[in-house]
């Protein structure tokens, strides 16, 4: 089974509005740090987003990025 099949279709979004949809009441900046930092600290995650172009000044994140953050991560 692919990710495709394995996940709900999400679309194209900022880093920012996916940080926001995990974290709702931090500030978009905080939010944004703290998804950044999740990231960082998941060698697998990082290097699965890294392999479709994904780093650190990424600002918009590809529905594949954002389905493997998801993977990852757990739903927002």
């Amino acid at each position: 089974m692919d990710i495709e099949e394995e996940l709900p279709r999400y679309g194209a979004m900022t880093k920012g509005e996916l940080a926001e949809l995990y974290m709702p009441l931090a500030s978009s900046a905080g939010a944004r740090r703290m998804l950044n930092l999740w990231i960082s600290k998941n060698s697998a995650l990082s290097a699965e987003l890294a392999a479709t172009g994904y780093n650190i000044r990424t600002v918009t994140l590809t529905p594949l990025q954002v389905m493997l953050i998801i993977r990852y991560l757990g739903e927002p």
